[in-house]
């Protein structure tokens, strides 16, 4: 393990806030290290407002001890090259590790290896202590005990209460190989090593397949050595490395080891992916982590960053979007709007579960957000398939049935209007036209009437005319947009708001007004409020090329990365959610649209690279569009692409970069382009 790695992160003794522990999960499991309880992707218990993750007693909730064993050194890792989180203890003669994991493909199992390893000539047994609070009982499911399985424990049982009335309660179905209170050593052995199993499914028949599978694998070699391959193989379809402070360096590490392990496996078909909450798989107990729910959080802040590597894992976040359709009809039956309002905060159904009304009464520019994520998706792959066969254009327009029915006209003004709302900024509520929520809706609008145009299909009138004549807040005096009708500069916010016109909304504006929203919003921004905040600030101050300014605001991120394993928390004075990968999506954002420069547009990616001083070189290696997969290297000097990977099935658009200066480059598989750091942008080859 190299000294100063920045994908490593050691302690020798863990944080006090139990909170603060690293996370493992993949997509479908999760839980903090030595906790108690582990949740199952998509598993809620509760009643609308009440609804959250169901707590599932977890059997890897086991700890290392060795009493009496005099001098010890004991070490914790988190490794996001494997990864894997590890707890080591060094006493004279020997050394006990223990590795945990939750299996990347493999995605019903997690498990722990314990390893000791003599290191001198002695021949006494060697014994190591399990401490472990499993106890398999829940409050949230009506737990049963079944026959033994292969050697493990069974446990299964519903959750007691739906979401909604009459609705589905799922079951969950656990088994496990049972933790004896010690492991010994014999006399005569070097090194042993044992492998512990925890299999979780929706199915007995899936629990009871993941299991034998697990121990099929372990029977050849060590199961930990296949999850470590995929996870390898994931991170090196994604990775992003700067030259410049080690602690930049660490931090983006963290986010993407927490984000990807947030994603459902890339060769998994038939897997129902459920979202992904602010807190991630492993928080989202009663009370904690906003209960496990789904927000905005999800499609406008940590969605571009998976879509730019994993498009296929991009269309499985949309497609929980599909799934949660028809709850968010009733949403906007239920407040008497035509179409589909999705919940400001979503669950199994995608009925509104948040526990205070005015939420989802008025935060309605989620179902703006969760349209630009389709958007997104559609001019990064041109995946039609999704719309015409998927459910994605019924999705595309229901919202642009809500949006139209949810305007007013306005005689006086002779645009539409949007009343009633509460924008990003939660500090204001029941505000008439909210810059962010008019300036989302008329993009839903214009997407609409683009992918309908794509499929043939007839544009309804109503939805042009809408989008053409809704207004956006904008005091031609001062120059800037006021954040809704009756703003008064000064006045203060929670959180990026307007800035998000300029990123990721791309709404048209010139650079002094982009300049003018960015100078009047950030001393007004509440330093304490959500991490996600200033990695906006940043891009926006990236896109004026004005680096240094840009780089303070992102520092600001920084009071929110706990030591030592970079955990988020979501409010800089620890309060909020923990594991915040809100914060997290937005800091990448930063480095891989704010660095960069890249924008994802209908006709092209745009790049224009601005760098702060202390960042001298940037290369990001799997970057997907249209079926290829581009490598960047780009220094203040000189910027280097390839393509490394053209799908052959369907077939990948061939590109070509086009410079401002208006020199063409082909972009052929295998061949690296380098030309002097400047803007352009990369297209569909017209040949």
């Amino acid at each position: 393990m190299a000294e100063g790695d920045p994908a490593v992160f050691s302690a020798t003794a863990l944080p006090a806030d139990p909170r603060l522990l690293p996370t493992v999960t993949n997509g479908y499991l999760g839980t903090r290290v030595f906790r108690d309880i582990l949740h199952v992707g998509g598993v809620y218990n509760g009643a609308a407002g009440d609804t959250h993750r169901a707590d599932v007693p977890s059997p890897l909730s086991v700890r290392m001890a060795v009493p009496g064993a005099g001098s010890t050194a004991e070490s914790f890792t988190l490794n996001t090259r494997t990864g894997t989180f590890s707890h080591t203890i060094q006493c004279a003669g020997y050394v006990a590790t223990q590795q945990l994991y939750a299996h990347h493909s493999l995605v019903h199992l997690m498990a722990f290896r314990v390893t000791i390893q003599r290191l001198d000539p002695s021949t006494q047994p060697i014994t190591v202590q399990l401490q472990t609070q499993f106890v398999p009982r829940s409050q949230d499911l009506d737990l049963t005990p079944g026959p033994d399985f292969q050697g493990a424990h069974y446990i299964y049982g519903q959750t007691l209460v739906p979401e909604v009335e009459g609705g589905p309660r799922p079951t969950v179905h656990m088994l496990w190989t049972p933790i004896p209170p010690s492991l010994t050593l014999g006399g005569e052995d070097r090194e042993q090593s044992w492998e512990f199993l925890t299999a979780v499914a929706e199915s007995e028949e899936e629990a009871k397949r993941s299991y034998s599978e697990g121990l099929s694998l372990m029977a050849t070699g060590p199961l930990l050595r296949s999850h470590t391959r995929v996870w390898d193989l994931l991170c090196r379809g994604c990775s992003v490395a700067l030259d410049g402070p080690l602690s930049l360096q660490q931090a983006l590490q963290g986010c993407l080891y927490y984000l990807l392990s947030a994603i459902p496996p890339q060769d998994s078909p038939g897997f129902r992916f459920h979202g992904i909450s602010p807190g991630g798989l492993s928080n989202g107990s009663r009370g904690e982590d906003y209960w496990g729910h789904v927000f905005w959080d999800q499609d406008t802040w940590m969605f571009p960053n998976i879509l730019l590597f994993y498009p296929r894992a991009a269309r499985a976040i949309l497609e929980y979007r599909i799934r949660t359709l028809e709850g968010a009809t009733c949403n906007a039956r239920e407040q008497g709007y035509r179409g589909a309002k999705f919940p400001w905060e979503s669950a199994a159904t995608g009925r509104e579960v948040c526990p205070e009304e005015i939420y989802g009464a008025q935060e309605i520019h989620v179902t703006g957000d969760v349209l630009m994520a389709f958007e997104q998706y559609y001019c990064t792959t041109q995946d039609q398939k999704l719309f015409r066969e998927d459910g994605g254009w019924e999705l595309v327009e229901a919202v642009a049935q809500y949006w139209c029915s949810r305007m007013v006209w306005s005689e006086e003004e002779q645009l539409y209007h949007i009343r009633g709302v509460m924008p990003p900024d939660e500090y204001h509520w029941q505000v008439d036209n909210s810059a962010y929520t008019n300036a989302v809706a008329r993009r839903s609008l214009n997407f609409a009437a683009e992918i309908a145009r794509d499929l043939l299909l007839p544009v309804p009138g109503e939805w042009e005319d809408c989008a053409r004549k809704l207004k956006v807040p904008f005091d031609a005096g001062r120059k800037y947009h006021p954040e809704y009708d009756g703003y008064s500069p000064g006045e203060p916010v929670k959180q990026a708001d307007v800035v998000l016109l300029g990123f990721p909304l791309m709404h048209p504006m010139s650079a002094e007004v982009r300049r003018n929203d960015l100078e009047m919003y950030e001393p007004v921004t509440d330093l304490a409020g959500p991490a996600m905040t200033w990695s906006m600030f940043a891009v926006g101050w990236l896109e004026l090329k004005e680096v240094q300014r840009a780089q303070t605001q992102l520092y600001k991120c920084f009071s929110n990365i706990t030591e030592p394993f970079k955990v988020w928390v979501e409010n800089s004075d620890g309060s909020g959610a923990v594991n915040f990968l809100t914060g997290m999506g937005g800091f990448l954002q930063a480095i891989l649209f704010g660095y960069t420069g890249l924008r994802i547009t209908r006709s092209g990616l745009p790049f224009n690279p601005a760098f702060p001083q202390d960042v001298t070189k940037m290369k990001i290696s799997g970057i997907s569009y249209l079926g290829n997969k581009l490598d960047f290297t780009i220094t203040t000097e000189e910027t280097r692409m390839e393509v490394t990977e053209a799908s052959k099935d369907p077939p990948a658009s061939p590109l070509e970069v086009v410079l401002e200066s208006g020199q063409r480059f082909p972009l052929w598989e295998g061949q690296s382009v380098s030309f002097p750091t400047a803007p352009g942008w990369i297209q569909r080859s017209p040949t």
